[in-house]
């Protein structure tokens, strides 16, 4: 763990002390369901130090931003930023397993920034790559399918190109400065 891993990982234990593990967050969140671990065992695994099982986790990844566990936390805490941290920390990170559970966030934000919106079958070929398994595209065959039965999968467009860049540049500055 680096020094900068380990300051992180600091400010957001030092963040969570407070966490009485009572699970209104877990029982808060529309996307419990597809979680691997829940948020409540999340936050346990950040207070023990345990960054590794926390960041091979997809549960922090699922977090869709509605901030529902923030609102409801009875002790007040900044879950929804503590997540979007954790986010960040394994953007950094490289080991294969967060790496591989980073794809898809990293693919989609991608799209948006090159086409300034979705185009999924760029999308989808990207992540395919990302991922490294020649077989998960075969899972994605009916789905695929029936997307393109119904007209909902179009080739890339580049008439939005650029639209967005002055608010990822924004984005980049916001986190150089934290």
């Amino acid at each position: 763990m680096n020094a900068l891993v380990r300051e992180t990982l600091q400010s957001l234990q030092e963040t969570m002390r407070g966490c009485i593990q009572c699970g209104t967050c877990t029982a808060s969140c529309p996307n419990a369901f597809a979680m691997d671990v829940s948020p409540r065992r999340m936050w346990r695994l950040l207070l023990l130090g345990l960054l590794d099982e926390v960041l091979s986790s997809r549960t922090f990844w699922f977090c869709s931003t509605c901030y529902t566990c923030t609102l409801r936390c009875p002790r007040g805490l900044p879950l929804t930023e503590t997540i979007g941290a954790l986010k960040r920390l394994a953007g950094q990170e490289t080991s294969v397993g967060v790496d591989q559970n980073a794809a898809f966030y990293r693919t989609f934000l991608d799209n948006i920034h090159r086409y300034g919106r979705i185009q999924e079958t760029d999308l989808m070929l990207r992540y395919f790559i990302a991922k490294r398994d020649v077989f998960l595209p075969l899972q994605y065959v009916p789905l695929g399918m029936k997307l393109m039965r119904k007209g909902k999968l179009h080739m890339p467009s580049t008439e939005r190109r650029g639209k967005l860049d002055s608010l990822f540049n924004s984005v980049a500055r916001l986190e150089d400065k934290t």
